[in-house]
């Protein structure tokens, strides 16, 4: 059990290189993944059953004993985001697929990666699981309704169908997994190191169909909407701060909710995208599972050098009493 755990561990670790990796493989040699995309659904599934196994009700005390933050972050994600998207893909002049892919993107939850980024920066943890669980939960009537409002010009939106879809691969799942952990808590402890491996395995067997499916869209707008994932991204990080920065909330929380914003559940996007709007549509998603775990990385990394005020009480805290044990 401990190789599994070990390459699980390798797994989660080198995420990004990983789905790079099977990116340019399936661009160059795209045969071999294209029957992939009909499991789309289902691996997404999978990883949000693996999602809901790593939730406790303690996650979602946060919302009712300090909804400010969280109220904020959400509403910061849901508002903004989806409004860049929208105005990259004018002022980008982006096809319609892509521009509604794009909306697309800046309308789904936060992704679960974006936990892990919160960590590593030394951002407010508690505040990051209640965002993206939160944001999870309310997507099945906003992300349709966004669409249907900033999209539709693009492509035709069904918000029924979506509504549908987003329960069938989000809600249930997590549900299911949420529901295992209460009643069998024993036996999810024990297999909680193997499933970051399988959600790294669902995500780059996503990828590598989709990429499999553009590689024609990705070599004639592959800089274009590069540049839009992107630059979408680093706003929402960007904003995120701000708006945080601006209600004078403290550093940890600020790193949270930047880091929520600019993070997407890009495979939510995909599996909208296939279902909804076609191959096309689904392409800013996969760049966005790409980039963002470039990105993420990044700002973690430069901000885990730095401390935040919380950290510096806590070392303060620590310090005090040995000064009075050794009579300083």
């Amino acid at each position: 059990m401990k190789w599994l755990e070990f390459v699980s561990k390798m797994a989660g670790k080198y995420f990004a290189f990983w789905v790079v990796g099977i990116a340019s493989v399936a661009y160059f040699f795209p045969a071999p993944f294209t029957n992939l995309a009909s499991f789309i659904t289902i691996l997404l599934g999978v990883v949000m059953f693996g999602m809901g196994l790593t939730l406790k009700p303690v996650d979602f005390k946060l919302v009712a004993k300090k909804p400010v933050p969280v109220l904020l972050g959400v509403s910061t994600q849901y508002i903004l985001m989806p409004l860049v998207a929208f105005g990259i893909a004018y002022m980008m002049d982006l096809p319609a697929g892509l521009a509604a892919g794009l909306v697309l993107l800046g309308s789904v939850p936060g992704g679960t990666a974006s936990n892990v980024m919160v960590y590593l920066a030394k951002g407010n943890l508690a505040l990051s699981v209640a965002m993206t669980s939160l944001s999870t939960m309310l997507a099945p009537v906003l992300t349709p309704l966004i669409l249907l409002i900033l999209a539709g010009q693009w492509l035709p939106v069904d918000p029924m169908a979506m509504f549908i879809s987003i329960v069938q691969v989000i809600i249930i799942p997590i549900g299911l997994g949420v529901t295992l952990r209460k009643f069998f808590p024993k036996t999810v402890e024990k297999s909680a190191t193997v499933v970051p491996l399988i959600s790294v395995v669902a995500i780059i067997v996503i990828v590598s169909a989709v990429v499999s499916l553009n590689v024609d869209n990705i070599t004639n707008s592959g800089v274009s909407i590069f540049t839009a994932v992107m630059l979408h991204n680093i706003i929402g990080l960007f904003l995120g701060y701000m708006v945080a920065k601006g209600l004078r909330l403290d550093e940890s929380k600020r790193r949270a909710i930047s880091i929520e914003v600019g993070m997407q559940n890009s495979g939510l996007g995909v599996a909208l995208a296939s279902a909804h709007f076609g191959p096309l549509a689904a392409l800013p998603n996969v760049i966005a599972a790409v980039w963002h775990n470039i990105s993420g990385p990044i700002l973690a990394t430069i901000w885990s050098k730095k401390s935040t005020e919380e950290t510096v009480r806590t070392q303060r805290k620590r310090i005090k009493p040995e000064m009075q044990r050794t009579g300083n």
